[in-house]
């Protein structure tokens, strides 16, 4: 699917997604970690990924109950290979983890600048 096809799809996500994603968009948007901008459900590759910093190539992934899941582990796996084979590293954290250490989630974005030398 190319990232036209993905938009209306992307959309949706953004105006239906939970807590844990409300409050992540709420900390990262406008560039609010060091002045990187951060987009919310953003087609990458075939994807949409709930947190997607372009100049760095980090995707910000966050994963509610059903991640738990045998069939959604294996898939999850499958597209963050995908994902990172297009050149783009992925980071998840637990709805739990973004709620209640939110700091986790800058710390990977500033390891990802740095390890970039940016």
């Amino acid at each position: 699917m190319t990232a036209s096809r993905l938009t209306p799809r992307a959309r949706s996500l953004r105006q239906t997604g939970g807590l844990a994603e409300d409050r992540v968009w709420r900390r990262l948007r406008g560039g609010a970690v060091d002045g990187w901008k951060v987009r919310r459900q953003h087609p990458v590759g075939p994807y949409v990924a709930d947190f997607a910093c372009l100049p760095l190539k980090l995707v910000v992934e966050i994963d509610g109950g059903v991640h738990g899941r045998d069939e959604v582990v294996t898939r999850d796996h499958h597209r963050q290979v995908a994902i990172e084979a297009l050149g783009w590293t992925v980071v998840r954290f637990t709805n739990d983890q973004a709620l209640r250490e939110p700091w986790r989630i800058d710390d990977a974005i500033r390891a990802q600048a740095k390890a970039l030398g940016l």
